[in-house]
C-alpha cells in the first residue's frame, strides 16, 4: 500500500515517446510511459517517482513535456526528478502540471555541491514567487 514505483524513462528518438529504461538507464524496455501504463501500474503502488534520464544530474532544466504529460496522465501522486537547477524550475513544474507533480531536486542543492540553497527550497512558496515562465504549447 505504500510502494513508490520508480519509472526511469528516456526517449528512443528525439521527438518520440518516452520508454521505461533499466540497467543503469542503458537498456530500453518495451514499456512506454503513457497514460495507459500509469493507469495499469497504479493498481500496484501508491505513488510514482519518474526520472527523466536524459536530463538527470545535469542541472540543465526540467523535461517540460514529460512534466506536463505526468500532470495530465497520472492517477496517483507523482514526483518528477531530473534537470532541476533553480527555484524557477519549482514554479515551472507547478505550472506545467497544474500543481499535480512534485519536484525532486538533488545535485543542484548546495548541500550536494550545487548552487541552489537548500533553505531557499524549503522556504519556497508558489504564491510568493513572481517569475516570468515560458509558455508551452499543448502536446
Amino acid at each position: 500500500e505504500r510502494l513508490v514505483l520508480d519509472l526511469s524513462c528516456r526517449r528512443r528518438e528525439p521527438e518520440g515517446p518516452f520508454f521505461v529504461v533499466t540497467d543503469r538507464w542503458q537498456k530500453f524496455t518495451q514499456l512506454p510511459l503513457n497514460e495507459a501504463t500509469l493507469q495499469d501500474l497504479s493498481e500496484h503502488c501508491s505513488e510514482f517517482l519518474v526520472h527523466a534520464v536524459d536530463v538527470e544530474g545535469k542541472q540543465s532544466g526540467v523535461e517540460a513535456e514529460l512534466v506536463s504529460l505526468l500532470g495530465r496522465w497520472s492517477p496517483l501522486p507523482v514526483t518528477y526528478a531530473g534537470g532541476a537547477r533553480s527555484l524557477a524550475d519549482l514554479a515551472l513544474v507547478q505550472e506545467l502540471s497544474a500543481g499535480r507533480v512534485d519536484l525532486a531536486i538533488g545535485s543542484a542543492l548546495d548541500i550536494f555541491g550545487g548552487a541552489l540553497s537548500y533553505q531557499s527550497v524549503v522556504d519556497w512558496e508558489p504564491e510568493a514567487v513572481a517569475l516570468e515562465l515560458p509558455k508551452m504549447a499543448a502536446p
